[in-house]
């Protein structure tokens, strides 16, 4: 069993649920307005602590604080509440507080919403509510399709168009293209929740790499139903409630050998581990090592400690950005110059730009990197690109920037990127609450924690001045912000090395591979991008209780290619070599008749077994333990004792080894001579002839 490391309650859910209750503590009476959130042991439990759930605020209790639920409700609803004058607290999840929002300000009487997203759904009803013109929800890219073949006007008309939260990444990129394609002036914004969006990638790589999925969760969440969806397209998956609805699938879980678990975003920690506890009894398996659900400390941020620090950094680039913007506004020819480096001091560079002013640029125009160092980086007659910042006639010198220069040019490389999906290169310049920032070719970008690729359990300090690869996820031009994804790099990258794997993966093939965890049952090795699994049998010729007698996490070794499974992508590797097995080594050094030194390890009623080498136990039967009447092996030996013992006999096949102490007793003891005839014997032999 394999628990996701991101499964159960994301932040918005657990917000919610804490805010309730935290009324309930202190004694508030609360009317719920809706399910606060899609799971109803929840609503169930906040129900029998005194809450009541009601479909408009009309209905409320009088003297009741009204909750708004996670999914946020319609403009006008929260209208009604004011003008009823109700007490209020606003649960909605600040993801979905951010989508209504953009919808606000964005939308206009001709300007059509497209929301991406179940029509059904509450959270997608509230976002059309804010909708200033026409309104239309699809549920997927073919739907979104249809939708703009039908309206033909909508080519060259701007088109306002958002995705649910919970919507499923993958669908969104195909109606990004389709919208791109046929809405020349579409507003596209990627509203899908970075827990959602993490969520889904590690539950489809977890899906990849099992024989099964669970999914724990409420059938009516779309998060659960959307977390089945991804998995079911890689493997068998099944979606419980509860612990109860693991009994009818208990035959079918024990018949699959790994199986991979995780969890709505509004499913409770307490229902996961109740799950994953009689998982362990139904399969005798131990409850997952990684069982830290989202309510215990964690290293990285939280989605919404990522979210606040997209918008911290967001804000930190501004006044570069507004900088940069008025600097490019009203930039002509004339203001992009290129410059020869004639000196270089720690306070500025001086560059000769072939007019009569001397150009200098300022050690803080220099780069976007806080590490960069001109003095190491130019020597005299390097050409750079720069822009004019300012021109002094009086003095005769102009001022010019190339970080400026630098961050125009990239900025347009940032945008092709996203458009096109291409792979960056940069360097993390900084470590920050909630991830990394990385410069690429002048272009500060900021990686999330849970993109990096690292898990949740290490910290992000080890990728401070790194060169990784990412991708560009979202851009946000005109705050010209932009965010990646490291992770999304290396999915293609163990994607490619799967496929060059299975187009020539044949058995017997050696691998060096480092030892990635452990289980039970075995260990799981990479073998460069991908994982095979050495059973706890194929770890040593030897008896072993545990992998980890054997190997460590992290440890470097040589597997070979047991079997294949082209069908389900499952590699079985072996550990230990043919030349190690100790019967091959009995055969070669020990053969029969040869005299060893062995080690009394059991007692049976007929005999003892002596080990001759690690892994070949030998019997000495009861009747070879001494060449005088034996009653009872322990008579005459103890355990741990070392006896010189000759190999009698042995059965390869079989593997059984035959041992005798007796027989070295009876070679031992010296021949009897034949008596000499004795002299009046034969005498009187021949006289009696005679």
């Amino acid at each position: 069993m394999i628990l996701a490391q991101s499964a159960g309650f994301c932040f918005g859910v657990r917000r919610a649920v804490e805010m309730t209750r935290a009324l309930l503590s202190a004694g508030i009476p609360v009317t719920l307005l809706g399910e606060l959130i899609h799971n109803r042991q929840v609503t169930g439990e906040l129900k029998a602590q005194g809450a009541v759930v009601v479909a408009s605020p009309a209905q409320a209790r009088p003297g009741d604080t009204v909750v708004i639920r996670a999914h946020g409700v319609p403009k006008e609803t929260a209208a009604e509440i004011a003008r009823l004058g109700l007490r209020c607290c606003d649960a909605t999840c600040p993801f979905v507080t951010k989508i209504h929002r953009i919808v606000a300000e964005h939308s206009a009487p001709g300007v059509p919403l497209i929301v991406l997203g179940d029509p059904r759904h509450p959270e997608v009803i509230g976002i059309r509510s804010y909708a200033a013109g026409e309104s239309f929800a699809v549920e997927s890219s073919e739907e979104l399709e249809n939708l703009l073949q039908n309206h033909p006007e909508w080519r060259n008309m701007p088109v306002l168009a958002v995705a649910q939260t919970t919507f499923k990444a993958e669908e969104w990129k195909k109606s990004i293209k389709k919208l791109k394609n046929l809405c020349t002036n579409a507003v596209l914004f990627d509203t899908i929740c970075n827990a959602t969006q993490s969520r889904q990638e590690e539950a489809r790589t977890l899906a990849a790499t099992c024989d099964a999925m669970l999914i724990i969760g409420d059938r009516l969440s779309s998060n659960t139903a959307k977390l089945l969806s991804v998995c079911g397209e890689l493997c068998p998956s099944y979606l419980v409630e509860g612990y109860a609805d693991l009994f009818p699938l208990a035959e079918t879980i024990q018949s699959f050998r790994t199986i991979g678990c995780t969890a709505g975003a509004s499913t409770p920690a307490r229902t996961i581990k109740e799950v994953l506890k009689t998982m362990s009894e139904l399969t005798n398996e131990p409850i997952p090592v990684n069982e830290a659900l989202p309510e215990e400390p964690q290293t990285l941020a939280t989605p919404a400690e990522e979210a606040a620090a997209i918008e911290t950094y967001a804000t930190e680039e501004d006044e570069f950005s507004a900088q940069l913007e008025e600097s490019l506004k009203s930039m002509n020819s004339d203001q992009k110059v290129k410059g020869i480096v004639t000196a270089v001091n720690p306070s500025e560079i001086q560059v000769d730009i072939g007019r009569k002013q001397t150009g200098y640029v300022a050690a803080s125009e220099y780069s976007n990197d806080p590490n960069a160092d001109p003095s190491k980086e130019l020597a005299i007659g390097d050409v750079l690109d720069l822009i004019i910042l300012k021109t002094n006639d009086a003095e005769g010198t102009v001022q010019l920037s190339k970080k400026r220069f630098d961050a125009g040019k990239a900025w347009n490389d940032i945008i092709k990127s996203e458009e096109e999906g291409t792979v960056l290169e940069g360097k993390v310049i900084e470590v920050i609450k909630g991830g990394v920032l990385v410069i690429s070719n002048g272009a500060r970008v900021f990686i999330p924690g849970s993109l990096t690729g690292l898990p949740r359990s290490q910290t992000l300090d080890g990728l401070q001045n790194q060169t990784v690869q990412f991708r560009v996820i979202e851009v946000n031009k005109p705050r010209r912000r932009a965010v990646g994804s490291i992770r999304a790099v290396q999915q293609e990258a163990r994607k490619g090395a799967e496929e060059a794997f299975w187009s020539q993966a044949e058995v017997g093939q050696v691998y060096q591979g480092k030892v990635k965890s452990i289980v039970s049952y075995g260990a799981f090795v990479d073998i460069g991008g991908l994982d095979g699994m050495v059973h706890i049998s194929e770890l040593s010729w030897g008896r072993i209780k545990d992998p980890s007698e054997v190997v460590k996490i992290g440890d470097e070794v040589e597997v070979y290619i047991k079997s294949l499974d082209p069908e389900k992508h499952k590699i079985s590797l072996g550990y230990r070599k043919a030349e190690d097995n100790p019967w091959e080594v009995l055969r070669q050094q020990h053969p029969v008749d040869s005299i060893v030194e062995a080690q009394v390890v059991s007692f049976t009623a007929f005999g003892a077994f002596a080990r001759i080498l690690p892994g070949v136990d030998g019997l000495i039967h009861i009747s070879q333990i001494s060449d005088h009447r034996v009653e009872k092996p322990q008579d005459e030996l103890q355990i741990g004792q070392t006896v010189t013992v000759k190999i009698v006999g042995v059965d390869f096949e079989k593997r059984r080894v035959s041992l005798s102490i007796r027989a070295l007793q009876e070679s031992s003891e010296p021949e009897e001579e034949e008596p000499a005839p004795e002299e009046n014997a034969v005498v009187a032999s021949s006289s009696s002839e005679e």
